[in-house]
């Protein structure tokens, strides 16, 4: 019988569609490698035979019964263990999904495994394997106390941000703890980013003057800021680019507030504030004022001459009519220092006026210049390029690509980015 279910399945090299019991423990007795890896992927294996499975020699073989979800909880606890990356990776993508799905008449047991595996894997050397672990459990109330903290204060961002920002687990005193104990700049952006943030927390978070955390804080609608916390970032927001934006989108801002922050934020967002607050009266008179003088300063500020200007025109017109308007081109202009000349490349090419290019570039808003050269139909390199050597973009505000070469933002987000600078700047 073995002999002949040999000819066929070998045949074949694959097993039956209807996998039975007799058929496995054949497939098993074989000792093929490609019957043990089909069999290991198999969900209608049996799950003595996947935990068999889970000591085989062969890497491939242990990964496929990592990841499958017939696999016993006893052989996990021992892939747990393994001494493979992949195979505990393979494993710790479906760990974490296992909690939810244990009823309460579930042996005990077998919840006490779970829980044994999941810790081992919090305790991973690898610190992919633990930030796949902490996507797959962040929202989970299921996992112990102890596993969330331990992952909330691990040191590699990757794994204790998805915690740090979505754990229903941690409370206020858990993250005024992980805040005092001196987190890194991302574990304070991921606390900042959370569901719910409490005026304490905030208080923490702005205390450490930590730009992109107080960024997000501010970002977030869902984050309770005191009114004398506001004060003190907009003390200090003058000169950190990175807080304009956030700051003007802020709802509910006082009157006091806006008039401070209408003070040396860019025009273009200025009547941004205009619009999303009601303003009236002498407040709307005072505003409006300081629209003009900021859209005068930042024309001032370039520096350009009507006549370099025309010449920087006629140029890049003359590149894009013999077909040499391109990115290497921009590039080499932006490397060169040239801003008129890039303003009036990026205008022809994105078709838009000089001057709000020129206001963009003003901005040192890393995420607007990059929406700019996306508009001209530019890569990102020639973005980057720009925010460097042409706006000076502060370190903290640059925007890198994304994998090297792609744009980090999707189009609906560059197209909103630009919306503040086309609006209208004679209010």
């Amino acid at each position: 019988m073995l002999k002949s279910f040999l000819k066929r399945v070998m045949g074949q090299k694959v097993l039956p569609k209807k996998l039975s019991y007799e058929d496995a423990i054949k497939a098993l007795e074989t000792q093929s490698g490609d019957l043990n890896r089909e069999l290991a992927v198999r969900e209608d294996a049996e799950p003595e035979m996947l935990y068999y499975l889970a000591q085989n020699p062969s890497q491939d073989v242990r990964a496929s019964v990592a990841a499958n979800p017939r696999t016993p909880i006893q052989a996990d606890v021992i892939l747990a263990q393994d001494e493979d990356d992949d195979v505990r990776m393979e494993l710790v993508k479906k760990i974490g999904r296992l909690l939810p799905g244990l009823a309460p008449h579930e042996a005990e047991k077998l919840r006490e495994q779970t829980i044994e595996t999941i810790d081992t894997l919090a305790r991973d050397k690898l610190p992919r394997v633990r930030q796949i672990l902490a996507e797959e459990i962040k929202k989970s109330t299921e996992v112990p106390m102890e596993i969330i903290k331990r992952l909330a204060h691990d040191l590699e961002i990757i794994v204790s941000a998805p915690i740090l920002e979505y754990s229903p687990l941690l409370g206020d005193e858990d993250l005024l703890e992980i805040l005092a104990s001196g987190a890194a700049s991302g574990a304070l952006e991921a606390i900042a980013k959370r569901t719910m943030v409490s005026e304490p927390v905030s208080d923490a978070i702005v205390a450490t003057l930590d730009i992109p955390a107080v960024a997000a804080l501010l970002i977030n609608p869902n984050a309770q800021i005191r009114e004398d916390t506001l004060d003190d970032i907009i003390e200090s927001a003058e000169g950190i680019e990175a807080w304009h934006k956030p700051l003007v989108m802020r709802p509910d801002l006082s009157t006091r507030a806006v008039r401070r922050i209408s003070g040396f934020v860019a025009s273009a967002l200025i009547m941004l504030l205009v619009e999303r607050n009601n303003l009236e009266g002498d407040v709307l008179e005072g505003v409006k004022q300081r629209v003009r003088e900021r859209i005068q300063e930042e024309e001032n500020f370039s520096g350009a001459t009507a006549e370099t200007a025309e010449i920087a025109h006629a140029e890049a017109a003359q590149a894009l009519v013999d077909g040499r308007l391109d990115d290497q081109y921009v590039r080499d202009a932006a490397e060169d220092g040239n801003r008129e000349l890039v303003v009036e490349s990026l205008a022809l090419l994105a078709k838009l006026a000089p001057s709000l290019v020129g206001r963009i570039i003003e901005s040192k808003q890393g995420k607007a210049i990059t929406s700019l050269a996306w508009k001209a139909g530019l890569s990102m390199r020639v973005a980057l390029k720009v925010q460097t050597f042409i706006a000076h973009v502060p370190p903290h505000a640059m925007i890198q690509a994304r994998d090297g070469v792609d744009f980090p933002l999707n189009g609906q987000e560059m197209e909103w980015h630009l919306s503040y600078f086309q609006r209208d700047s004679r209010i």
